[in-house]
């Protein structure tokens, strides 16, 4: 049996965990630079609050509505998605992280051991709530995609209260049959258009469809898809999320940059962002990728990027903040209001498998290189940083409504006033 643990609204549910003054309140948290709505908390759902949707243009809607705003508070999440990770891993043999708010579980040896899916799958919900304050949705399913879909029924349709499980032929067919066949997973909207117009409407639609007929209008992808709908396990970890093959760290700023030293700071913690990336999965990159650019809405647009070539591939943070030193020149020219920028790693290799350069020793020094990240780790990240990633703070995206971050840094734990 496999599950799926997903968070209810991950970040606007964060948001309420050390306020309770808003834990009844309706909660949206907005994209960078406080541009779209990109979180809606259960009860401002209720609101029919669109998602996604620019914040300017629903700004009254929100405000007639005193719906509480955030900022995506990034540091917050991530830390209370290790907790509420370290929380699921207590119920399973098996854990495999999928995203930062959702997690599959296996239950191998923990099989013979549970006589009542539904009453533990009541346990993992009451457990994450007690000990993070974060409410999530769990399904079960004998493969990964029916976990899944259990998941998404437990969530969105009703008469499952946060808790779905597909252990019969009836339940499978229940649930699939109230799915339409974009929210199944790996389906998305685009094929679902597609898969329409042959008349496969519903999960289950595409659950009876012939699993080779699939492939051959379509891809393995979804004839593996097929297959999995009807109870046949054909994905493992490595199939869910494998090691990604390009890294990038991009964002826009929240205000026009011209000053070169605010925008050679902006690439240097763009690439600082890569190398830790890079370590967490043990990858190497020989070549980085450097664009800057100006708004497309300004008279004269500017976009440039560059490609620079390490001698000896790399996840050092000190090797990339050189290059980008290197090359930096050839991207800036004057009198441009630059908009954004990015860095990306482009054909990584693992880091287990480096054959050594006798002429071209490497310049990673992995043993600070560690003690860099267990230090951010333990305090809060950009706790300890390089002298150039402080040149200027004038490239930080605006976040108005930011709340604090309660767990990575001293100035921010709660505070609790007694009165005697």
């Amino acid at each position: 049996m496999y599950c799926l643990v997903d968070a209810v609204a991950f970040y606007a549910s964060a948001e309420k965990v050390f306020d309770p003054a808003i834990r009844s309140k309706p909660v949206v948290v907005l994209t960078n630079n406080d541009g779209c709505i990109c979180a809606i908390c259960p009860i401002a759902r209720r609101l029919n609050i669109p998602k996604f949707q620019p914040y300017f243009k629903v700004k009254h809607l929100l405000a007639k509505h005193k719906v509480v705003i955030r900022s995506s508070n990034y540091e917050l999440y991530a830390d209370l998605s290790d907790k509420m990770m370290n929380v699921i891993s207590r119920f399973c043999d098996t854990q495999h992280v999928y995203s930062i708010d959702e997690a599959f579980l296996q239950f191998n040896g923990f099989t013979p051991l549970i006589n009542d899916w539904h009453q533990y799958g009541q346990l993992i919900r009451r457990t994450v709530w007690r000990e993070t304050k974060l409410p999530v949705g769990v399904g079960f399913g004998p493969t990964p995609t029916l976990a899944k879909a259990a998941n998404h029924a437990a969530k969105k349709l009703n008469g499952f209260n946060g808790i779905a499980v597909i252990d019969s032929e009836q339940a499978r067919q229940h649930i699939l049959a109230a799915m339409d066949v974009a929210d199944v997973w790996g389906v998305g909207k685009r094929l679902a258009k597609k898969l329409k117009l042959l008349n496969i409407n519903s999960a289950l639609d595409l659950a009876k469809q012939t699993p080779k007929r699939m492939k051959r209008l379509f891809s393995v992808v979804l004839e593996r898809t097929v297959n999995e709908l009807n109870g046949i396990v054909c994905l493992n970890w490595d199939d869910v999320r494998q090691d990604k093959r390009e890294i990038f760290s991009t964002r826009s700023f929240g205000e026009r940059l011209t000053d070169p030293v605010a925008l050679k700071t902006a690439l240097i913690n763009h690439s600082i962002i890569v190398a830790r990336k890079l370590r967490q999965q043990r990858s190497l990159t020989k070549r980085l990728l450097l664009f800057v650019a100006s708004s497309p809405h300004e008279s004269h647009y500017y976009k440039k990027s560059l490609v620079y070539e390490l001698p000896v591939s790399s996840a050092d943070s000190r090797v990339f903040a050189k290059a980008i030193s290197e090359i930096f020149t050839q991207l800036y020219q004057h009198n441009v209001r630059f908009y954004k920028c990015g860095v990306g790693a482009l054909e990584l290799s693992s880091q287990q498998f480096q054959q050594p350069d006798l002429f071209a020793p490497s310049q990673d020094n992995i043993k600070l290189m560690e003690c860099l990240d267990s230090i951010n780790k333990r305090y809060g990240y950009d706790t300890l940083t390089l002298a150039s990633q402080q040149q200027s703070q004038a490239w930080h995206m605006k976040r108005a409504f930011l709340s604090p971050q309660y767990t990575t840094r001293w100035q921010h734990l709660p505070k609790i006033s007694c009165d005697l």
